[in-house]
């Protein structure tokens, strides 16, 4: 107990105990935490990208955390691949000891066509692929095949933009029998007011949950829309919508169709653009160059190749509101990377699926790694990813800067 005078000098002089148990709570947990940065780093790191001119905020940032995960696909598709055995003249070919093979594969070699049908049966999941020919898998498969090699042989200057890259079934299909991220057409045949269709305020995954219309993909990649609706002028002739001039509408479209390719490649809209002058092609980046082959050449496999899937589905792979086969767009193969598969080069030992005149080039593997190795040392490290993608940055900035040197390095 203690003594009366001790308690009579407490009373007359009151001290408040908390403020400095709250002070020394807070410096001993800031020390605790700097303490934990110093010893396991920084969990919320940032590495960026500078794609245009300095002040302009044109940067891409990314964790680092992230930077440094590869995708988890890549492993399946190593597991998969194995080395061409390049011809040497006299070999049965899979047109004459083989059924129901691919146009175009005729001429392949037994052991190259097995070695193949190995693979694709696992890249889409589809165990008896090719052994019915009355299966729609089979006629399906026989479409897709002459698609992919279309993608390899005509289009290299989006697939192979910076590298070899190269697309196989596995890039789309990921071991599943229906790709992910396929669309169909969402929208209701129901025109509104001044024949605008009830196309907004639709939580759809087309419209990436947004109150956008949920018809861009549609628009612009099926119909072959124009996306431009940048008017230099504040005040225009005529009406918009009408006359030529693009309505509120078209701005709303455009965005939604941004904002689904800006989630297809984990990117930002400086990626391609200076946000500063839409329309001033002058100022965009080379990316900007890639993701507009990359446009023509969804419309064309919709429009060549997938569209016409309808009458060879089943019921249930069709859409759920208009019955119109899957189409593919920029997440279908990108899967939310920049390039998919983080620029793993797919095809570097599938020469058959190169090119659409049934001769594949086998002489371009001859001398390489073996393809598990190769593969796995281009999956994995994720600095040649970087590299190549420091290098866009640093042409962006010379061609946007005068030669000013780019400064940030950060890719998947």
């Amino acid at each position: 107990m203690l003594p009366q005078w001790f308690n009579k000098w407490n009373e007359d002089n009151p001290t408040n105990i908390y403020r400095p148990a709250i002070l020394v709570g807070v410096a001993g947990g800031a020390v605790f935490v700097a303490t934990m940065l110093v010893a396991f780093g920084q969990p919320y790191a940032t590495d960026s990208l500078q794609t245009g001119p300095r002040g302009t905020g044109m940067a891409r940032v990314e964790f680092t955390a992230d930077l440094n995960t590869p995708d988890p696909s890549i492993e399946g598709f190593l597991a998969t691949t194995s080395d061409p055995v390049p011809p040497q003249g006299g070999e049965e070919t899979a047109g004459e000891a083989r059924e129901n093979v691919p146009p175009g594969l005729e001429g392949l070699t037994v052991e190259n066509y097995d070695r193949l049908l190995t693979a694709m049966r696992a890249w889409t999941g589809i165990p008896d692929l090719f052994e019915d020919a009355e299966s729609y898998q089979t006629a399906v498969g026989h479409i897709m095949v002459g698609m992919t090699q279309n993608l390899n042989e005509n289009w290299d200057g989006h697939v192979n933009a910076q590298k070899q890259v190269g697309v196989t079934c596995y890039t789309c299909h990921r071991g599943k029998p229906v790709p992910s991220d396929v669309w169909f057409r969402t929208v209701q045949d129901t025109p509104a007011a001044a024949g605008w269709s009830a196309n907004q305020n639709m939580v759809t995954d087309v419209s990436q949950s947004t109150s956008l219309p949920s018809d861009a993909l549609e628009t612009y990649l099926l119909d072959y829309g124009v996306i431009g609706v940048h008017d230099l002028d504040s005040r225009v002739a005529g009406v918009p919508g009408q006359d030529g001039y693009p309505g509120i509408q078209n701005a709303e479209r455009t965005y939604a169709l941004m904002n689904y390719i800006d989630n297809a490649l984990g990117v930002n809209c400086t990626f391609c653009h200076n946000t500063r002058a839409f329309y001033d092609g002058g100022q965009v980046t080379l990316q900007w160059g890639t993701a507009q082959l990359g446009i023509q050449m969804v419309q064309e496999l919709n429009n060549e190749y997938l569209v016409s899937l309808d009458g060879l589905l089943p019921e249930d792979r069709l859409g759920p509101v208009h019955g119109d086969a899957p189409k593919a767009a920029c997440k279908t193969c990108h899967k939310g990377y920049q390039q998919p598969l983080q620029g793993t080069n797919v095809i570097r030992q599938w020469p058959e699926l190169a090119t659409t005149s049934g001769e594949p080039d086998y002489a371009s593997v001859e001398g390489a790694e073996s393809g598990s190795e190769s593969a796995e040392a281009e999956g994995a490290d994720e600095s040649g990813s970087e590299e190549q993608m420091a290098e866009e940055g640093d042409a962006a900035e010379e061609g946007a800067a005068d030669g000013e040197e780019t400064e940030g390095t950060a890719t998947e």
